[in-house]
């Protein structure tokens, strides 16, 4: 497939996607739960089978053919990593199971080892629950004090209440890029340049973010960036924490086992160079290796190119979802990925979910993971449609249609 620069060819596309040529209760698949997990093109479903026929080996640590191919090849992922986040060296990328993992390594490594009684963590009120759970068990052990920017009816952050949250007292703010469960888009070169002034160093979520928007992790001049495979058309099972050489040096290792050391001994450890120092044990080789393949999958067509359609179907499933009495939509803001989520009066989101699936469309319902956030909004939860390179205008149609059926009926 040529790389397509304005006019993408969705045909082709979706022609790379085995899943989506089946049907479900005897209707054409049409697949809108992308924010939770996206679908994975045939070149990197190929370097998974190709790995464990021809390449399965551990890595790093053989001196044979296999091992050596396997090894050059999960390197290679590190790198092609690299170049997708523009960090400045491939040691400053570590693999990790996913975002979920990557927050939790920060909070256990840097945030133990910094953190003291009465100091402060901003997390903002849009968060995934993967990042907040291991600050608020931080605050826990170490009586510091968790503090959350709010988030206003459009879903958007109150940036001056952010301002009025930092002190001196504010050593770590964790921020997602980019909301799984409303698509808002947070101003986050602001939000880290305001956080360095007060010495803070700052996480960013960018699970929802790195298949969608460009990242330079040097000109964000963020000090930690979290991302997630699955979501970026690669398998599950594999992350990456991206963190600045001195913070990632200065910091003790996550885990312990094999190749995060250089030298055991009973009476002393000495650990391994940075990113080894937090990979210990066998990792998620394969998926890793395939995680290229997705890679070069985005950079074929181009991420620009891959947003401004996921944004024209955002726009027009927005228009046409609008005219439907009785519907609401949750998450407003100015800045947004393509993510739409919604509530209709009187009427369940779970019980839309299983009509919209019995009509072979996949959405998800449900609080996405962002409880206090739906509190906020005094919601039990969405129906969120999230859209990908591969999704079209005709299924957004099918959607609509299916949405008011499922209104008139219950």
């Amino acid at each position: 497939m040529e790389k397509i620069i304005q006019n993408i060819d969705i045909k082709a596309i979706r022609k790379d996607f085995p899943i989506l040529s089946q049907q479900v209760n005897g209707k054409p698949l049409i697949y809108f739960d992308n924010a939770a997990t996206n679908q994975k093109p045939s070149s990197v479903i190929h370097a998974l089978t190709s790995y464990y026929s021809h390449d399965n080996a551990n890595i790093h640590r053989g001196n044979h053919t296999l091992a050596d191919r396997a090894t050059a090849a999960f390197e290679d992922t590190r790198k092609a990593v690299q170049q997708f986040i523009e960090a400045k060296e491939a040691e400053e990328i570590i693999f990790t199971s996913g975002t979920t993992e990557s927050i939790n390594l920060v909070a256990s490594t840097y945030g133990r080892a910094n953190i003291k009684e009465g100091d402060e963590i901003i997390i903002s009120g849009m968060e995934h629950h993967s990042n907040i759970v291991p600050w608020q068990l931080l605050c826990e052990e170490k009586g510091a004090v968790l503090k959350v920017i709010p988030v206003n009816e459009l879903g958007e952050i109150e940036f001056s209440k952010f301002e009025q949250l930092l002190s001196e007292k504010t050593k770590i703010v964790s921020i997602v890029f980019a909301s799984n469960s409303l698509g808002t888009i947070n101003p986050i070169r602001k939000i880290i340049d305001k956080s360095h002034q007060f010495g803070a160093i700052v996480l960013v979520d960018g699970a929802q973010a790195a298949a969608h928007l460009e990242i330079d992790v040097v000109e964000l001049d963020c000090d930690f960036f979290a991302l997630s495979a699955h979501k970026m058309y690669g398998p599950t099972g594999v992350g990456v924490l991206y963190g600045k050489r001195e913070l990632l040096e200065s910091i003790p290792p996550y885990k312990g086992g094999g190749e995060m050391i250089k030298e055991v001994t009973f009476e002393n450890t000495t650990y391994n160079d940075i990113p080894y120092k937090f990979e210990a044990g066998t990792p998620n080789i394969a998926d890793v290796i395939a995680f290229k393949n997705a890679i070069e999958f985005i950079n074929k067509i181009g991420k620009e190119t891959i947003a401004e359609h996921e944004i024209e179907l955002l726009a027009y499933a927005t228009e046409k979802i609008k005219k439907i009495d009785r519907v609401k939509i949750i998450g407003e803001a100015k800045e947004k990925v393509s993510v739409l989520s919604f509530i209709v009066d009187d009427i369940h989101h779970f019980d839309i979910g299983q009509m919209m699936d019995a009509r072979g469309i996949a959405v998800r319902t449900g609080h996405h993971c962002t409880q206090p956030l739906m509190h906020q909004f005094n919601i039990e939860g969405t129906v969120r449609a999230s859209f990908s390179v591969y999704n079209t205008k005709e299924e957004i149609d099918e959607l609509i249609i299916s949405l008011e059926k499922i209104i008139k009926i219950l």
